[in-house]
């Protein structure tokens, strides 16, 4: 079974990576307008990436937006956070979203650092 999350987790990335690139083709403008703003928001700065991540995550939990909680799960880990530092940040994340947010957090986030290879301290 963990074989089937394992391939899961890195469809929806391709999913994600793959109907972007489809977009990009048809909408080239936006889409690297999207892409440099985008970019431009996760640079270093008086935030580390590391917490731009964490906050990135966060807010994808509260909205339920799927893709972004796999892609911002895979991207605080790439960014060497801890798993403690995951669970805390989206423990305030349910603390401002409710169960809703929990639920998710509870379930596609914890299988997301699963597979990432995130499952205990650092």
């Amino acid at each position: 079974m963990e074989q089937q999350q394992i391939n899961s987790m890195e469809m929806a990335l391709l999913d994600y990576k793959e109907g972007l690139g489809t977009f990009q083709q048809k909408m080239p403008e936006i889409a690297q307008k999207y892409i440099d703003f985008t970019e431009a928001c996760f640079a270093e700065g008086e935030l580390s990436q590391k917490q731009k991540q964490l906050i990135a995550l966060g807010i994808s939990v509260v909205t339920q937006d799927e893709y972004c909680m796999i892609y911002h799960t895979k991207g605080c880990i790439d960014q060497d956070c801890s798993e403690q530092e995951i669970l805390e940040a989206i423990g305030v994340t349910a603390a401002f979203g409710g169960g809703a947010a929990m639920s998710q957090a509870v379930t596609l986030v914890q299988e997301a650092m699963n597979e990432f290879g995130q499952s205990q301290e650092h």
